[in-house]
């Protein structure tokens, strides 16, 4: 039975996204579940990984830019001794290491703190980046070589937090477009060996936590819209700026307004009611998105 089509929600949903599922299936379930066309998600999850995946409900869907720089946690486990084409427990194995070491917790941290600040890394072949309009796993699957240009990235944290029969379980705080799969094989290299990436759950997306987040089986049994995060939640650490009935019309029109104020973003309210929000560049505000 179809529900009936939600066209006034606007706001975020937080996803306990389940292994197995890509981020776009998630949209489509919560498409369904509201019967609306403008849902999208910001901040992709592998297949194979799991944990909190920031879904995206209508005029909300035009916020994806401010959000996908966000930072992001995760828990990944490292399994020592073998390396897969994928860098992952779902590729195959190419290379095997049968006597691995008793490794030092301390020297685990060590080298765990050695990746934290900014760096380079080059992303795994088994990657949707395109290069020359083609995605880098469809130059992988056809056995091609092409040449993976680093990335700037940063580690902010990195925290040991198990290390048991040559597996380590970590978690870290990252920037975006960092590939923890780079980072598991790159740890295993510091440590004298090779490794792969069996586990990998987000626990953060900026202060999204997945404490916060509805598990699939949840969304059969609660009322979704009450789980909505809406636009002026989401940005309430954001200075607001109060217009006059006079300077809203103009904003709503698309006129910029002068304004004395630092270059950001901004909430925009009328009478204390929340109108959306604008950015203020060079002393003009700019509408960006109206609710």
């Amino acid at each position: 039975m179809k529900t009936k089509k939600a066209s006034n929600l606007n706001g975020l949903i937080l996803i306990n996204k389940p292994k197995g599922y890509t981020s776009h299936d998630m949209v489509n379930i919560i498409r369904k579940k509201l019967n609306m066309k403008k849902i999208g998600h910001t901040g992709t999850l592998d297949p194979n990984a799991t944990g909190v995946l920031p879904i995206l409900i209508g005029k909300a869907t035009k916020i994806s830019k401010y959000l996908v720089e966000h930072k992001k946690t995760y828990i990944a486990t490292l399994c020592l001794g073998k390396k897969t084409d994928t860098g992952d427990s779902e590729g195959n194995a190419i290379e095997e290491c049968n006597n691995i070491k008793i490794l030092n917790k301390q020297k685990i941290k060590d080298e765990l703190n050695s990746f934290i600040g900014k760096q380079n890394q080059i992303p795994p072949i088994y990657s949707a980046i395109k290069v020359k309009g083609k995605k880098l796993y469809e130059y992988a699957r056809e056995e091609k070589q092409v040449n993976i240009k680093p990335r700037e990235i940063e580690i902010y944290d990195i925290k040991l937090k198990k290390y048991q029969n040559n597996e380590i379980t970590f978690e870290v705080e990252c920037s975006k477009g960092t590939y923890i799969r780079t980072l598991c094989e790159d740890i295993a290299k510091k440590l004298g060996t090779i490794g792969y990436m069996k586990e990998l759950k987000r626990t953060k997306v900026n202060e999204f936590s997945i404490k916060n987040s509805i598990s699939l089986e949840e969304l059969d049994c609660i009322n979704i819209k009450e789980k909505i995060i809406s636009i002026e939640q989401i940005f309430i650490g954001n200075m607001k700026i109060d217009l006059n009935n006079r300077k809203l019309e103009l904003f709503l029109n698309g006129v910029q307004l002068t304004h004395e104020l630092e270059n950001g973003l901004y909430r925009i309210y009328n009478n204390n009611k929340f109108i959306g929000l604008g950015t203020v560049n060079n002393k003009l505000l700019k509408r960006d998105i109206v609710i």
